[in-house]
């Protein structure tokens, strides 16, 4: 069985948030030093995060990505890749991290069953780090040092993920992609996006797709989209000359909302049905006053079904574009967090 929203989207893609803690304080996402986290009564369990995933693989999802905050901040996190991972239906099982912890974790988790990674790297450049995590320069060595280690653990298909910020780290572009080639790993852009912590964002200093492309073929010459089946992926590919593939999500300047398949399950069970929501669906409340499998499932279902998000497209339009969020919106509530509710 799988459930389609109001304008034929599947569900099929299932982000779980395993905590809104993060290490690190970068800009576009948490500019603030101090938040309001989540009680920790609230935050499931890992028996009740894999109960839930069991109803969203009744309902059609075949792919969950771990995310935070910072998931590997989340003590035994392997033990819930574990679970996870046992689970038939689950076609695909995929983490994101800021790379921090990961040369000491990488191992255990690809032991455990975790089929892929991504790490966020927004410079190459310790010298820069500092400005954009708020966190000392040395804190960039361990970062390089768990890209290093997912090779070495036996992972593949790997990505880095860099936010291309004006004025910031836009001068790297050609750079990432031949520290890619070293890792190996594919190199997605994503636009700079006006969701949740990132109050200071302004259009300015989006770097669009276009700027992108054009900025890269001054170094490599011609560029070629990637023709590939069908596909839900938030990142449009294209290939270098020599090969080389690389990726842009272009979500501020060239929304997908019409294809988008995901959804997000927060650290406390909050689902959220679109990264641009203001409002989620308690699953934590049902579950722990003992809802069964088929209430949960209809509980999702309904709200599924219901679905007509097109966030991302709704705010291309908007006049006087700023950003989304403001700091006392965000202290009210911090599931409108893009740390809370995993990006």
């Amino acid at each position: 069985m799988r459930v389609a929203d109001a304008l034929g989207r599947p569900l099929s893609n299932l982000r779980v948030s395993v905590t809104d803690r993060c290490n690190l304080r970068c800009g576009y996402c948490m500019p603030e030093e101090e938040y309001a986290w989540l009680p920790r009564d609230q935050i499931l369990h890992f028996e009740e995060m894999s109960g839930l995933v069991d109803v969203f693989l009744d309902l059609g999802v075949d792919k969950v990505r771990l995310t935070g905050g910072e998931p590997l901040l989340r003590r035994n996190l392997p033990e819930l890749v574990r679970q996870l991972a046992g689970k038939p239906r689950l076609r695909d099982l995929a983490m994101t991290t800021n790379g921090v912890l990961l040369a000491e974790h990488a191992r255990a988790l690809k032991d455990a069953g975790l089929h892929r990674i991504t790490v966020s790297l927004d410079t190459l450049h310790p010298g820069r780090f500092p400005a954009l995590t708020r966190r000392p320069a040395e804190t960039h060595a361990q970062v390089l040092a768990g890209i290093a280690a997912v090779p070495a653990a036996g992972f593949t298909g790997t990505k880095i993920d860099t936010v291309a910020m004006r004025g910031v780290n836009d001068d790297e572009l050609a750079d990432l992609i031949e520290f890619g080639r070293t890792v190996p790993a594919e190199v997605r852009f994503i636009e700079y996006m006006d969701v949740g912590g990132a109050t200071r964002w302004s259009m300015d200093q989006v770097v669009s797709r276009a700027e992108i492309l054009e900025v890269l073929a001054l170094r490599y010459g011609t560029i070629e989209p990637l023709v590939e089946p069908a596909s839900t992926a938030p990142a449009e590919r294209f290939r270098l000359s020599d090969g080389t593939t690389f990726g842009i999500i272009a979500s501020t300047t060239a929304p997908f909302c019409r294809s988008c398949d995901r959804s997000r399950l927060t650290a406390d069970g909050m689902w959220y049905l679109c990264l641009y929501a203001v409002a989620g669906v308690d699953l934590r409340g049902p579950l722990r006053r003992g809802a069964t499998r088929e209430e949960l499932a209809a509980l999702i279902t309904g709200g599924w079904r219901g679905r007509a998000d097109r966030g991302a497209e709704e705010r291309l339009v908007a006049r006087d574009r700023g950003p989304l969020m403001q700091i006392g919106q965000l202290k009210r509530d911090p599931h409108l967090e893009m740390h809370t509710r995993g990006g």
